[in-house]
């Protein structure tokens, strides 16, 4: 496995730049408390999603009889739905309803839902961290490295939503379209590379 495509692949989908706006949104009337204790949980909790997807995830598809080819397969076009949302600047269209983020705003504690699930960590990410996973089932080296990346993902959010403020004032609106915009063509190169893996193996007529 290229230990470098699971990094890229877990920051263009978590794209913490991308949830910023929500951030601000559902924290709006929180205290400088409140606030570091939203950051701190979100972050934990983003990176316990990827090590528990890392650790039991392939073990799940062994369970319901899923093959991982056709698993790459579903996840790949899940990737592609995620990116072409990304592509319009909307990477929460895929990840959480208008009427959820009413009711997430309203509410006094969002760290885990929606903010880590599904906004920063999604089905599309738990989908991608299985497939790599699975992919070195038996490979103990690249399954410290892919949670180690779960610590990357959760650093990188933590500090996405500490200069939550400056750094929106800074890109503005614009500047966080397009960051998302090329985050998503990324994941879409990515998703396609995953989807035709997956093909290959269920049909490797295909590969003559």
């Amino acid at each position: 496995m290229n230990l470098v495509k699971p990094l890229i692949a877990l920051l263009a989908i978590v794209n913490p730049l991308g949830i910023i706006p929500f951030f601000i949104l559902f924290t709006a009337n929180f205290s400088p408390e409140q606030k570091k204790r939203t950051i701190v949980v979100s972050s934990i909790s983003a990176f316990l999603v990827i090590a528990i997807s890392t650790l039991i995830g392939a073990d799940l598809l062994h369970f319901f009889g899923i093959s991982i080819a056709s698993f790459q397969v579903g996840g790949g076009m899940l990737l592609l739905l995620s990116s072409i949302n990304m592509l319009n600047a909307t990477p929460g269209a895929t990840k959480s309803t208008s009427d959820e983020v009413q009711e997430a705003a309203e509410r006094a504690s969002v760290a885990v839902v929606p903010l880590t699930i599904p906004l920063l960590t999604g089905p599309a990410t738990i989908s991608t961290v299985i497939i790599y996973a699975s992919n070195s089932r038996h490979d103990l080296w690249q399954h410290a490295v892919l949670i180690g990346y779960g610590v990357v993902i959760a650093l990188a959010s933590a500090l996405c939503f500490i200069a939550a403020e400056p750094i929106a004032r800074f890109l503005g609106k614009t500047g966080i379209n397009v960051m998302t915009r090329l985050m998503g063509l990324l994941l879409a190169a990515l998703s396609i590379e995953m989807m035709s893996d997956g093909l290959l193996k269920l049909f490797p007529g295909f590969g003559r």
